[in-house]
Formats: structure tokens, C-alpha cells, sequence
């Protein structure tokens, strides 16, 4: 009981703390990526032990990596990774889809236009 207590915890912590980090972010990149971070760790509250581990190693990873390039400061900072073909080659179809969807959005000249966009198929 106590280690899942513990384990919430170090969730609840990281969670925030990219939340927090976000808001270094331009505007539109700070709402695509809270609304990802949020809809992530809701989909995986449930989790089996070992994913848990792998999705918090990962999202600790993401942390590590945005807070190094956020504090670089240039003026248009390089935000982002470049995947090896050998990391897209472990993603399923799904993640391989959601991985595009932020492409796209991310790189719209129009902010706007991708969050109008993305509500016409409703």
C-alpha cells in the first residue's frame, strides 16, 4: 500500500512539473502540450506495473530534455527531438497517428487554424 502511495506521488510530482515547465513554451505549443500530457496520463492512471515504469521513465526523459533545450534561451529556442527510425519502428499504429496529429499541429503557420481544424470532425 505504501509503495502505491509513493508511486502516486512521483506521478502526481512529474506531472506537474511538466505542466509547470510548459508554461516556457510559446502559447500554442503550451496548450497542445498540456492537453497531451493530460489526456496521456489519464490514459494510463490504469496501467500495469511494468508499462507504468516504461511511461514514467519516458515522460521523466521528455522533462530532462525540454527543461535543457528551455533553458538554452535563444531567441526562436529549437524545441523538440528527431526520432531514430529505430525508435518509430517500437511505436504501434496509434501512437504512430498521435505522433502526426502533433507534427501537424505543431507545425501550422496559423495556430488558430489548427485548433478550428481539428474540431470540424466532430
Amino acid at each position: 500500500m505504501a509503495s502505491n502511495i509513493s508511486h502516486v506521488s512521483r506521478v502526481r510530482a512529474l506531472f506537474k512539473a511538466i505542466l509547470k515547465l510548459h508554461r516556457g513554451l510559446p502559447l500554442e505549443m503550451r496548450s497542445l502540450g498540456d492537453n497531451y500530457v493530460r489526456e496521456e496520463f489519464r490514459a494510463h492512471k490504469s496501467a500495469q506495473p511494468q508499462e507504468a515504469d516504461i511511461f514514467m521513465q519516458e515522460w521523466t526523459k521528455y522533462y530532462v530534455t525540454l527543461a535543457r533545450q528551455l533553458r538554452q534561451r535563444q531567441k526562436q529556442p529549437d524545441i523538440g527531438q528527431h526520432l531514430s527510425p529505430e525508435m518509430l519502428d517500437n511505436f504501434r499504429d496509434e501512437q504512430l497517428g498521435q505522433l502526426h496529429e502533433l507534427f501537424t499541429a505543431t507545425t501550422k503557420s496559423d495556430p488558430l487554424e489548427s485548433t478550428f481544424s481539428s474540431d470540424k470532425g466532430r
